[in-house]
């Protein structure tokens, strides 16, 4: 499904294929390529998925950390937090790894993008390396930086929004002293 979607959001640029709708883009696509090309980029979602998910805990932690201590707040200290501070420093920390994951995981998944979705094959089969090339060649190390906007929005209103409703629904079914 990404493949469809993909190739849908792009269409009418240079070097991709117009198509009536997502049942075209799979008729054209198996034409062309066969079952293979319905899965053009997966290998490289897997390997940028994992990073980006790492990093992200990573930074979300660090940057919880980070926070509280600035606020003052200790292991130490008997004084819990209210839920609002809780989801406050949270949903900041939730946007401090969204961006942190982001700024690193972007280039792949540029890379990537335009690898699932290019139909011009003068270059040859496309590849990881030749799509690379070709972007550099474009637009620069910049390039490589498109939709990062967007990444960012997205890893970051989804994280926050996922880990937000995590910590409140366990606190909710925590015990309480």
């Amino acid at each position: 499904m990404v493949q469809v979607c993909q190739r849908l959001m792009v269409q009418g640029l240079p070097g991709t294929t117009s198509c009536r709708g997502p049942v075209d883009v799979v008729r054209k696509v198996m034409k062309v390529e066969g079952v293979r090309g319905m899965y053009r980029g997966f290998g490289l979602t897997a390997v940028t998925q994992s990073p980006a998910s790492a990093l992200w805990w990573g930074a979300y932690g660090a940057a919880q950390h980070i926070i509280w201590r600035s606020l003052g707040c200790r292991d130490d200290i008997e004084k819990k937090p209210s839920h609002v501070e809780m989801v406050a420093v949270q949903a900041t920390a939730g946007l401090v790894a969204g961006a942190c994951s982001s700024v690193i995981t972007t280039p792949i998944d540029t890379v990537k993008t335009r690898l699932q979705v290019m139909d011009n094959y003068e270059i040859g089969r496309p590849s990881v390396l030749k799509t690379a090339k070709a972007l550099l060649k474009e637009d620069g190390w910049w390039g490589f930086y498109r939709g990062f906007g967007p990444r960012f929005l997205n890893m970051s209103l989804y994280g926050t929004t996922m880990i937000v409703t995590y910590e409140l629904i366990s606190m909710s079914f925590s015990p309480s002293c």
